[in-house]
């Protein structure tokens, strides 16, 4: 208590003498600022979609730079009969100071043979990896310096032709829903008509809604965010973006959106919604196996009469020990994820 006094007493006649020698915590956003820029920034962006949708052309348009100036191009026979890939760029991007390590997975090959079914599967298998790696990495000795190669974001391209999703589309969205933060283009916006992009917009809308399908959603703006964002904010929550046309496409919106307003949310979300549902699956298969081993390796169904060795009963008691924290830790998960469902 009386060191409390003596502490707000020296803050005040520190801010009478001179306002720049104040120390306290009120310096520690400018701390974590510094030290945040210090470390950089990682960022995943994941792109999907068939070819010829100008994926390549808006992911070099938004940063700025060139990943795809040794790509071979395929003629159309090669695009059949190629089978989806996983391709990594990586580029080191420094703005104004900041760093930022942008990782780009590109799926080429993705809806361009004649029969789609679980085309997806590739690229949720890799998704899954990457989590998968995380969750080793995460549950070792050494994590200090973990690598976060986990995807934050899928700008999924939808071709304008049809003026409605596709069946693969609806498959890809929802096979992804849960896995990454979605979020739907349409490309190729200068083959439509204002009037016509409006009706696809709305008739894309509707479709999400009517098939259940779970897209990034823009959340709330604080209160005391200044109008510009709050307008740009609006904007975004009714938007399915569209490209290509500068006269009516979305650009620079989703720049806005990946860059300045909302990648630090696309990261939470990948860590606290989809990487967290993914570790409680974990969690619970590694409970339940190790409950069935503890069942079969039970000397007592099979010696009923006699008493276990030193080393048998050593390792039981470890197993029940590591049962025993697995169950807590998955029932606080179940909780915190309760909570966040409130």
């Amino acid at each position: 208590m009386t060191s409390s006094v003596r502490y707000k007493s020296r803050a005040v006649k520190s801010e009478d003498a001179e306002e720049k020698e104040y120390v306290g915590f009120a310096t520690l956003p400018n701390q974590v600022h510094r030290k945040s820029v210090k470390k950089g920034f990682d960022f995943t962006l994941m792109v999907a979609g068939e070819s010829g949708l100008g994926k390549s052309t808006l992911i070099n348009s938004l940063f700025l730079t060139d990943l795809y100036k040794d790509r071979k191009l395929l003629n159309a026979e090669e695009r059949i009969s190629q089978t989806v890939e996983i391709i990594k760029h990586t580029v080191d991007i420094e703005e104004k100071g900041i760093k930022l390590k942008l990782t780009i997975v590109d799926t080429p090959g993705f809806g361009d043979a004649v029969n789609n079914t679980e085309t997806w599967k590739a690229i949720t298998d890799y998704i899954d990896q990457q989590f998968e790696q995380y969750f080793r990495d995460e549950s070792g000795l050494n994590r200090k310096n973990i690598q976060d190669n986990r995807v934050h974001c899928c700008l999924y391209f939808i071709p304008p032709f049809g003026h409605r999703l596709r069946p693969v589309d609806v498959e890809f969205m929802k096979a992804l829903q849960d896995k990454v933060n979605v979020v739907p283009l349409i490309s190729k916006a200068d083959c439509l008509t204002p009037a016509e992009m409006r009706k696809m917009k709305d008739r894309v809308r509707e479709e999400i809604e009517k098939f259940g399908i779970k897209v990034y959603q823009f959340p709330d703006c604080d209160s005391d965010e200044d109008e510009e964002f709050k307008q740009q904010d609006r904007e975004l929550k009714v938007s399915i973006m569209t490209l290509e046309n500068q006269s009516h496409c979305d650009f620079v919106k989703l720049r806005n959106m990946l860059i300045r307003t909302h990648m630090h949310d696309l990261k939470d979300i990948t860590c606290d919604v989809h990487y967290e549902n993914y570790r409680a699956q974990c969690i619970q298969q590694m409970t339940s196996k190790l409950t069935q081993d503890n069942r079969v390796e039970s000397p007592i169904p099979i010696l009923p009469l006699s008493t276990p060795d030193v080393e048998t009963e050593k390792l039981i008691k470890m197993k029940d020990e590591e049962l025993r924290r697995m169950q807590e830790m998955l029932q606080k998960m179940q909780q915190q994820m309760h909570e966040q469902d409130l």
